[in-house]
């Protein structure tokens, strides 16, 4: 089913329980899909019910579009995203975020757990993403046929929602931290080789998402911000022995903390 389709079928559910205009989407990362029970009078509508919708195969997401308020904004949650590792497809989120943009929606927040890249992030921190390396060798843009498809990246995070993440949370007095985001394909952790050799590319938190949302946003003309919940020391750094029920853990640990801010970052948000 076309975006164009897709979207009409959701706004024709979403009007029907009240919501004519949504002012931002989410994407929430592995052990956040906690967030949506934040939503208020939620309109839930399943992934499966969404053809062409990639289902998320990863424990931690949850496989739903819910629609409803926080802090009076409306938005529609992604409770989950499917990643490269899954289906070799650097797209796969293609359809999902066309389907936003065609349904009127311009801002997107996306939102992942990663690991750190060096000692100056520990576990708990949350990270406003500032710029990304794309150490994947993969582009969600390859076989695009237009001329849209060379996006200019340089402003790929825009500056007034970045701002405005961090006047929320300087607002709550939250010790919100800032860097740059590595992707890795996945599905295997980094080696210490690696960690270290994104350190000095210049990398702050390294995981297996986000970048493909980032560029497929830009190529859409959506404004975007970025939050990393940091959840493990990058191998080498610890005795930690790293997995993903590890970070799934760790992210249920910074639950509340993601949860203020963004709820205070929701509350100020003017679209």
């Amino acid at each position: 089913m076309s975006s164009d389709k897709l979207a009409q079928k959701i706004t024709t559910i979403s009007e029907s329980k009240g919501y004519h205009q949504i002012d931002i989407a989410l994407v929430l990362g592995s052990g956040l899909a906690g967030f949506i029970d934040e939503i208020e009078n939620p309109c839930v509508i399943p992934y499966a019910q969404l053809e062409g919708f990639p289902g998320t195969g990863v424990e931690g997401h949850n496989p739903n579009l819910v629609i409803g308020t926080i802090e009076n904004t409306t938005v529609a949650v992604l409770g989950g995203r499917s990643h490269y590792y899954e289906h070799g497809d650097a797209a796969i989120m293609r359809l999902p975020l066309e389907t936003m943009k065609a349904m009127g929606i311009n801002n997107l927040l996306l939102t992942n757990s990663a690991g750190t890249a060096h000692n100056g992030l520990t576990t708990g921190d949350l990270m406003l993403i500032n710029d990304h390396l794309n150490l994947s060798g993969a582009n969600p843009l390859i076989g695009e046929k237009t001329n849209n498809r060379f996006v200019n990246m340089s402003h790929a995070y825009q500056a007034k929602l970045q701002q405005l993440m961090r006047d929320s949370a300087q607002s709550i007095n939250f010790p919100l931290k800032e860097g740059v985001y590595a992707w890795f394909s996945g599905p295997n952790f980094e080696t210490p080789a690696e960690v270290s050799m994104a350190h000095k590319l210049g990398a702050d938190a390294l995981g297996m998402s986000t970048v493909p949302e980032v560029i497929l946003a830009n190529f859409l003309k959506m404004n975007v911000v970025a939050i990393s919940n940091i959840t493990n020391p990058g191998a080498g750094l610890s005795e930690i022995e790293i997995s993903h029920q590890q970070t799934q853990d760790a992210a249920a640990e910074s639950a509340e903390n993601f949860a203020k801010l963004l709820k205070t970052f929701l509350k100020n948000f003017k679209a």
